[in-house]
């Protein structure tokens, strides 16, 4: 196709029946007629696209996504701020969608060699559902029964446990949630684990019930991941990437049992395509994040055999889906792809301002 000049970049902001802490902001791109969108992202995400990566950005084409995911790196510098490189896989996200608008193809259709998958399948996750605190199983068995391909929950560390101790309140948890659904579930350490907790777990819990420990660490500290993941227990990193860190070290040295990559976190769909096929050349599957499930679900359906699921937060996502025009319905534990041209990220509110 021809060139898709990007001829304005701008912010604007969904405010009918949103509170003010909520994510409510899109950045959108302009060129060849059409405009293409991505969020909701924080306010102070926007800013900096706006501020920081417009001026970048104009002229550009649009369809040109390497080249463009080069002069937005090149703009924020080396060591950028968690902001910045969420700035930078929104405007990439936006140009993406644009593309897709113009060529009038769903951006899976632009992503994949061949056909993507019309039906992606999902796993439920319910993070501030905290194992540890629940007695009571009849929540985790209604979620199980709605069809998910598996569910994920919150272990979370108290601020007065030792490892021991903790480990074990944990370990018993896994296990009684396990049995009570009879299937494996995934939990998610929310960053608040250190290494002994994380060791101590690894040796007294049964790994048939677990399918993985996600981000039991606050950050990709290697050399710790490598003393956990020595004691394979199965873990799941990739959340927290950033548009600067290279993936190889991470997937080499932890050697993860899921990469639960952050699209627009890790800098765009640009990058997460090509950090997927390194995650895939190295046999390490790619759940994509739910934050970002939209572009996770394109890619996931564009690539079935490196990404198997798409993370959907039971706690956030229903609200967020409210902010598009056209939301996701998950049914049975899977996700139609948007069969409208581009990402399916336009905001539901009509009084949009167009970008200038």
């Amino acid at each position: 196709m021809t060139a898709v000049t990007i001829e304005g970049l701008a912010l604007v902001e969904v405010r009918e029946g949103v509170g003010p802490r909520d994510d409510a902001h899109f950045v959108t791109v302009r060129g060849a007629g059409e405009v293409g969108y991505y969020g909701p992202i924080s306010e102070r995400i926007g800013r900096y696209a706006r501020d920081t990566l417009a001026s970048v950005a104009l002229g550009n084409d649009a369809a040109d996504h390497r080249g463009l995911l080069i002069r937005l790196l090149a703009a924020i510098g080396t060591a950028p701020s968690e902001t910045a490189s969420w700035a930078v896989g929104a405007v990439d996200c936006a140009a993406w969608d644009l593309h897709g608008r113009v060529a009038a193809y769903p951006v899976a259709d632009l992503l994949a060699t061949g056909s993507p998958s019309p039906l992606v399948p999902a796993y439920a996750s319910w993070l501030a559902h905290d194992l540890t605190a629940c007695d009571d199983m009849e929540t985790v068995r209604k979620v199980t029964a709605d069809g998910w391909r598996f569910t994920k929950w919150g272990l979370r560390r108290g601020a007065e446990d030792c490892s021991d101790r903790a480990a074990a309140r944990m370990t018993r948890a896994v296990e009684r949630c396990s049995d009570a659904i009879g299937a494996p579930v995934a939990v998610d350490a929310v960053g608040t684990w250190t290494p002994p907790l994380a060791t101590d777990f690894a040796r007294s819990v049964d790994t048939v019930g677990l399918l993985w420990l996600e981000d039991p660490l606050p950050h990709h500290d290697l050399n710790a991941y490598a003393l956990v993941t020595a004691t394979r227990l199965p873990v799941a990193v990739g959340e927290l990437t950033r548009c600067d860190e290279p993936p190889g070290p991470l997937i080499e040295s932890v050697r993860p049992t899921a990469l639960t990559l952050d699209v627009v976190g890790c800098g765009g769909l640009t990058r997460a395509r090509q950090i997927l096929e390194l995650a895939l050349s190295q046999n390490v599957p790619v759940y994509p994040h739910g934050r970002s499930i939209v572009p996770g679900l394109h890619l996931a359906a564009a690539f079935p055999e490196a990404a198997p699921a798409v993370e959907y937060r039971l706690q956030w996502e229903p609200w967020r889906q409210h902010l598009y025009e056209v939301p996701l319905q998950p049914e049975h534990g899977r996700i139609g792809l948007p069969s409208a041209p581009g990402l399916g990220t336009v905001p539901r509110s009509s009084t949009c301002p167009a970008p200038r």
